[in-house]
């Protein structure tokens, strides 16, 4: 069952300024598992890289509008959108051109929430909207984050891991406080997980010691099939189904809905308390 489209998408940002990561893969191969359970989904290609847009399906020099024409021109996004039949999901392409979006958006009125305005008349049509941001907390990141309700960090189990995870979370800390009150972490995703390695361990138990809950269960080990998947222009459920990497992106997904619905299930319980309360005074 979709999600209650009266509330409109959940907006998630998949960001992690340190690049390779795992951060893009984690956005296509989660746009496309939560696309199987029926979900509406779009992909938001925020990285001049345009990877997340090419492992789509979609060409990113062949978009006849980008992310930049929506953040710069004010192109509608639902102009602008791409429905990849490869990955089962709508995307709005990313490409180089969002290198000059970074100088552009700085003589922008609302800089910061040119993204979210752009999503607003959308919201309804999808259950999921997820943001691949950039490899870098610039302009684009920070419009992702405004326009998100949360954020999704994929990381390494490594040694620098925790020392940039810090960085990412003092900036969305930020953001709280001055342009998006709603804004939480929703997860933390152990990526290219080696379990033989144990430094990759060890990291592991700090990130559940300090984020608790917020942390993941499911675990991406590295996988042959999902460094392929990309080059074909598949989402690795596509590309080979069952593989170990589709499957823990299938799991991702399913521990998301399940955090969502309970999330969404609280927030309900805590409204009609509070109904109740109004109608006894």
């Amino acid at each position: 069952m979709a999600a209650d489209m009266t509330e409109g998408a959940a907006v998630f940002a998949i960001a992690n300024q340190k690049g390779g990561v795992g951060k893009t893969t984690t956005t296509i191969n989660l746009a496309a598992s939560l696309a199987a359970t029926q979900r509406k989904v779009l992909l938001v290609d925020l990285d001049a890289q345009g990877n997340a847009t090419m492992g789509s399906g979609v060409n990113k020099k062949g978009v006849a509008h980008s992310a930049y024409h929506v953040l710069i021109d004010g192109v509608a996004i639902a102009e602008a959108m791409i429905s990849s039949d490869n990955a089962g999901y709508h995307v709005l392409a990313g490409n180089s051109d969002l290198t000059a979006a970074e100088v552009g958006l700085i003589t922008q009125e609302q800089r910061e929430t040119r993204l979210k305005t752009a999503l607003a008349p959308v919201l309804d049509q999808f259950d999921y909207i997820l943001i691949d941001c950039p490899p870098a907390l610039n302009i684009l990141t920070l419009n992702a984050l405004v326009a998100a309700e949360g954020v999704i960090i994929p990381m390494q189990c490594e040694y620098y891991a925790l020392e940039g995870l810090s960085a990412l979370m003092e900036t969305v800390e930020n953001v709280r406080s001055s342009l998006n009150p709603g804004l939480q972490l929703k997860g933390l995703l152990r990526t290219m997980f080696d379990p033989r390695n144990n430094l990759a361990n060890e990291v592991s138990d700090q990130l559940v010691s300090h984020f608790g809950d917020k942390v993941y269960r499911t675990i991406v080990p590295r996988n042959v099939r999902l460094a392929e998947a990309p080059s074909h222009g598949l989402p690795v459920m596509k590309y080979d189904k069952s593989s170990r990497g589709a499957i823990c992106y299938l799991a991702l997904a399913g521990e998301i809905l399940r955090r969502d619905a309970k999330e969404r299930s609280a927030a309900h319980a805590a409204q009609s308390g509070m109904n109740n309360e109004e109608e006894q005074r």
